[in-house]
């Protein structure tokens, strides 16, 4: 799913606004993140050390507004009839995926962040840090070591192995 939806991003958007502009704006989203600004940079030919800062501040930006602002912003949606559902289904689905981080908080967290799985990122990692009440001083270096992370195993596959593919 991340490969289609960034394929879709570099040809709707590639050539509509800059290609930085693109990876930054992908490496925010939820779900794309950091790995599928990686994998739009590629396909955009946007060179490898240009796209590691891009798609790793993209990347950072949502974490603190989430560990921050999630838990009561989800308070106050929860209160309302349009929102509640699908807020109490996102807490289940995060927490679903809580075990590792639970268990091993700082590592489980990191390693969560950085293998880039489907359901894993900062994203996810810093809702599932929030919603477990992990402390930020353990959380935000969790995080940012595990958007590093994944940022070498993403240049390995966008600009290695797929990089000659695509």
């Amino acid at each position: 799913m991340t490969n289609t939806l960034a394929q879709w991003f570099a040809q709707n958007l590639g050539d509509k606004m800059s290609p930085e502009l693109v990876i930054f704006l992908v490496s925010m989203i939820p779900i794309l993140e950091l790995r599928g600004g990686l994998i739009v940079a590629s396909l955009l030919r946007v060179k490898m050390w240009t796209a590691i800062p891009i798609c790793i501040i993209g990347n950072i930006i949502p974490v603190p507004f989430i560990l921050l602002l999630i838990t009561k912003i989800f308070a106050v949606l929860k209160k309302t009839k349009l929102f509640a559902r699908p807020v109490l289904a996102l807490e289940r689905r995060a927490m679903g995926k809580s075990d590792t981080i639970r268990r091993r908080e700082f590592v489980g967290l990191m390693l969560f962040v950085g293998i880039p799985l489907p359901g894993t990122g900062a994203w996810t990692g810093s809702l599932i840090a929030a919603l477990l009440g992990v402390d930020n001083r353990k959380a935000v270096p969790a995080i940012l070591l595990g958007i590093l992370m994944a940022t070498v195993i993403m240049c390995v596959v966008s600009y290695g192995i797929l990089g000659q593919v695509w």
